[in-house]
């Protein structure tokens, strides 16, 4: 294995390889190397085109910044591949920025060597010229992504953690997910027992990547340490010597090479806190860290964070804290991120001894898989959304859908939920099966019990009080937070005085859906600190918005809001219909039913416009069924399996596109 030199380097850089000796050597006496630290800026838009760049370790990302400061990558740069092209050979500023993703070691040619060398080798510069019209032909500078790579190290401040067996699964996960290359590393000082080739079946003797050598790594020799398995991923057991200053640059080295391959590299380290581990940490896009729920290891873990910071400026974003409930804690989920100082990423239930260690492919029902598998599908970008709209009795459709999701293993990820939407979202997250839902439908066994959640008050700002709901709610909900769910939940209610909506993500679940049910002059509004809410269906009767704004990909929705056809046949019939029952009921019904139709009208244009957002829009057939009748759950429900189970093969397609 060769060192790192000019002379080597341009002899494997394709675009050189061409070349004959000589025409190295002017190369090699016209270039410089330069190293760039993660995060540095190389040149930014707008800027002049001064130099001729060629990454040699680490990778570079060509993006966009709009006024905000916000960045939209373009391009991801690795090992051999150059930029800068297009502003020496046109003249032209920048028009994009160069940044260094981890640490780099950079070819750079300025300006003036650039064209003597351009003189000399006339061969490059019409090859050249050739990559400049396609570019410009193209425009595939701002069009095209080219294959990026994501380096994830898995690492604790304390050993016993389950960073191993998180790692490993997550592997598993991002490759059964995405369908996409991955690689672990398992990273050991010298001396130490690998344990990954076991859990993953690779049985005799396997060679070991030196890290702590001189020489650079040799891309034609580095298949032979690359271990292969039977569960879809690669893996290779790498060691160090702790004391090593050459660690860090060999294994940006070596990332620079499997970036090329590999489109998730998981970096099991082992947890110690030298001055390697860290550096190691820093070449990560993301660092996803382990801890107990207990106060010790959480203050361990802040320390951990607050160094990565400090020593490396390691951005925020880009650390994850992930909860290990192997331990039980008597700290409520406030009191953690208080000592954390820092969200709480994700969640890991707590495993059994007997559980197998590849949980993913053994057991995929289990909790961790299932917490795992949510995880690799956000990092992926392919998290599954479902937006549950608005409806009363309507809104009892969406208890078919989930038996199907149930019934079908349909992964979601993310759930949003408005008005009775997140109502039935909220009772699926905290446990309950569709069937134990519908179970408590029966409640309103006739139709005279829809006046067990009504409590009349003199219309000022609503006809019902709603005092009686949220009893119910208190009934089947207690004091469960957001905290107490299964997977993300997301409850819209409207801020009608400011005329926008209002996303719950924290704080009790009840009082988030009793906002979230309000609707205008029919309930009185539900005062919280955020002000007079009222029905999430007044801005999003179908939520979909929440979802689409924090990333989510594939949104299903579904819509029971009547077309507005349905809504002013059912007006008219309202209308014609001999009124029974009590007269002081009489004339509240018939209020209601006007106000409500009116309601509907509007939502159902606006829902129409956020179902654009979605994938997939499941509209169940709710005629003949009426938006009061509580007591015919169960019809609702059939009415909103059968719309589900018509679509399942579209929904299929979007998950596994």
């Amino acid at each position: 294995m060769d060192p790192i030199t000019k002379e080597n380097i341009l002899q494997e850089i394709p675009l050189f390889t061409g070349l004959v000796a000589g025409q190295r050597l002017i190369i090699s006496q016209r270039s410089s190397l330069k190293e760039y630290k993660k995060g540095q800026i190389i040149y930014q838009e707008g800027s002049a085109g001064e130099a001729f760049y060629i990454v040699v370790l680490g990778r570079v990302i060509i993006y966009t910044q709009d006024a905000r400061g916000n960045e939209s990558p373009l391009e991801y740069l690795h090992r051999g591949k150059y930029f800068g092209i297009i502003s020496l050979l046109t003249g032209d500023s920048h028009s994009v920025s160069a940044k260094a993703v981890n640490d780099c070691l950079l070819l750079i040619i300025n300006r003036e060597d650039f064209d003597f060398i351009l003189k000399e080798i006339p061969g490059l510069a019409i090859d050249l010229s050739r990559t400049l019209s396609r570019r410009l032909k193209r425009k595939d500078i701002h069009q095209k992504i080219i294959f990026e790579s994501a380096a994830i190290s898995i690492f604790s401040s304390y050993s016993r953690a389950g960073k191993t067996v998180y790692a490993l699964n997550l592997a598993l996960s991002l490759a059964k997910e995405t369908r996409k290359s991955v690689i672990i590393l398992d990273i050991l000082p010298q001396g130490k027992t690998y344990s990954l080739p076991r859990r993953l079946g690779i049985a005799g003797v396997y060679p070991v990547f030196e890290l702590s050598v001189l020489e650079r790594v040799n891309p034609q020799g580095i298949g032979e340490f690359l271990l292969k398995d039977n569960f879809g991923i690669d893996m290779a057991a790498l060691s160090y010597n702790p004391g090593d200053k050459l660690t860090l640059r060999r294994l940006t080295d070596l990332l620079s090479l499997l970036v090329n391959d590999y489109h998730y590299i998981i970096l099991d380290l082992p947890s110690d806190m030298d001055r390697n581990i860290l550096e190691m940490l820093n070449q990560s896009d993301l660092i996803h860290v382990l801890t107990s729920p207990e106060e010790i290891d959480l203050k361990r873990t802040a320390n951990l964070i607050a160094r990565l910071k400090a020593d490396f400026n390691f951005h925020e974003d880009k650390i994850k804290v992930i909860i290990n409930e192997y331990k039980e804690s008597k700290l409520r989920h406030k009191q953690q991120t208080d000592l954390l100082n820092q969200p709480i990423f994700a969640t890991l239930p707590k495993i059994g001894f007997s559980s197998s260690d590849k949980m993913v492919l053994d057991e995929p029902e289990c909790e961790y898989a299932r917490a795992v598998r949510r995880m690799a599908r956000k990092l992926s970008d392919s998290q599954v959304g479902l937006a549950l709209g608005v409806g009363v009795a309507y809104g009892f459709c969406h208890i078919g859908v989930l038996k199907v999701i149930e019934e079908e293993k349909i992964p979601i990820d993310v759930i949003s939920g408005s008005s009775v939407g997140a109502l039935i979202a909220s009772l699926w997250v905290t446990g309950k099966s569709s069937a134990e839902i519908l179970e408590i439908t029966r409640e309103f066994k006739g139709p005279k019990n829809i006046w067990g959640i009504i409590d009349l008050t003199f219309p000022i700002l609503g006809f019902i009080k709603g005092n009686k709901l949220y009893r119910i709610l208190k009934k089947h909900l207690g004091a469960k937070t957001f905290y107490d769910v299964k997977l993300p939940l997301k409850i819209v209610a409207s801020d009608v005085k400011r005329k926008e909506p209002i996303v719950f993500e924290s704080g009790l679940l009840v009082d988030a859906i009793m906002a979230s049910c309000s609707m205008p002059g029919v309930f009185a509004p539900f005062r919280l600190k955020q002000g007079f809410l009222f029905d999430g269906g007044v801005i999003n009767p179908l939520p979909t918005e929440p979802l689409f704004a924090m990333g989510v990909k594939k949104i299903i929705a579904v819509n029971v809001t009547p077309s507005r056809e349905d809504v002013l046949k059912q007006y008219e019939k309202i209308k014609g219909a001999e009124p029974t029952g009590k007269p002081q009921n009489k004339l509240k019904t018939n209020i209601l039913d006007i106000i409500f139709s009116s309601i509907e009208i509007l939502q159902s244009e606006v829902a129409g416009k956020e179902a654009q957002l979605a994938d997939v829009v499941l509209h169940p057939d709710t005629s003949g069924l009426y938006w009061l009748e509580l007591h015919r759950a169960k019809e609702f429900a059939e009415r909103g399996e059968e719309e589900a189970r018509r679509n399942l093969n579209r929904i299929w397609q979007v998950i596994n596109e």
